[in-house]
């Protein structure tokens, strides 16, 4: 237990140092980062734990976004303000998708998201929205500056703003799953009948799962949009929801560090691919999402806790 605390000291000392050491490029980079982990783990506690495939996640994300953008430039609340409102939005959405979903499983269930994930795009174009939408043009956002004086950018600020969030959701998100919520959401997913049988309430479980994950893709939506400062509808196409459900895989189903191994992937292995070759990049993309799945079955985090507890043997 010291060895992981003093661990996480030495890496939470390295992410502030960070923003000093690179560029306001790489800087805004990381911060994606940060978001899509934020986002990752939300779908990992929906997917990962509690078994129930989603391809439509992406439309929450943009709930999260254009909350944040609308309250920001047609009501002039605070973006950090926007944030718990965003998380609330999504959070009811989620739990109230959830519960028609219930129905559904396996295959349905993913064609139910990948609707919704179609669909959102386009309600977000619709003409007796554009008064808060913006329609096709989207919203164009500021990026908030470092407040009480503070002597860095407004990039730099924004990555510890963001910091200090997925920090802070990184540690619910663990509080929760070591829980009581977190082994009725795993014993749903591995035999949801005998759940039953023990007492556990499979469709109020279910649905707070959809719920608690939508919640963390809307605050991680919101983040982005502060992050990019602009908003549109074909920023959150289906190929968002499908980027989402592959860095769970790549990071590792049902494991917290995951999240952000598969940000990293989302955010760095399309550049890298796209400076490989400018013709074909996505199919280079492909390489390297078959590569993973070949070489790391369970992910990147269940590779490296097969790594580790080899070197423990005797």
């Amino acid at each position: 237990m010291k060895g992981r605390i003093l661990f996480l000291a030495i890496l939470v000392a390295a992410a502030c140092a960070l923003p000093f050491l690179v560029s306001s490029y790489r800087t805004f980079q990381v911060t994606l980062v940060l978001v899509y982990a934020i986002a990752l783990l939300g779908l990992n506690i929906l997917t990962g734990y509690n078994g129930q495939i989603s391809l439509g996640h992406g439309a929450f994300y943009a709930m999260g976004a254009y909350c944040a953008a609308i309250l920001m430039d047609k009501l002039g609340v605070p973006y950090w303000a926007t944030i718990p409102v965003a998380g609330a939005v999504c959070l009811a959405a989620g739990f109230l998708f959830g519960l028609p979903a219930l129905r559904l499983e396996g295959l349905y269930l993913a064609l139910a998201t990948f609707a919704l994930g179609v669909a959102m795009p386009q309600l977000l174009k619709y003409h007796r929205l554009e008064r808060w939408t913006g329609g096709v043009q989207g919203i164009v956002i500021a990026k908030p500056d470092a407040p009480f004086g503070l002597p860095i950018d407004a990039d730099q600020w924004l990555y510890f703003f963001t910091l200090a969030v997925a920090l802070a959701m990184f540690a619910l998100g663990r509080n929760l799953l070591r829980g009581r919520i977190g082994r009725a959401l795993v014993a749903i997913r591995d035999q949801h009948i005998a759940a039953e049988a023990m007492g556990i309430h499979n469709a109020l479980y279910k649905s707070l799962a959809f719920g608690i994950s939508a919640m963390y893709t809307g605050i991680a939506g919101a983040l982005g949009a502060i992050a990019v400062q602009f908003v549109a509808p074909d920023s959150f196409s289906i190929f968002l929801s499908i980027a989402l459900l592959v860095g769970v895989v790549v990071g590792g189903l049902a494991s917290i560090s995951g999240a952000l191994y598969g940000a990293l992937f989302i955010q760095f292995v399309p550049n890298i691919a796209d400076e490989i070759s400018k013709a074909a990049p996505w199919a280079i993309f492909g390489v390297f999402m078959i590569s993973f799945a070949y070489l790391m079955p369970t992910g990147v985090a269940g590779a490296l806790g097969v790594f580790t507890a080899r070197r423990k043997l005797p």
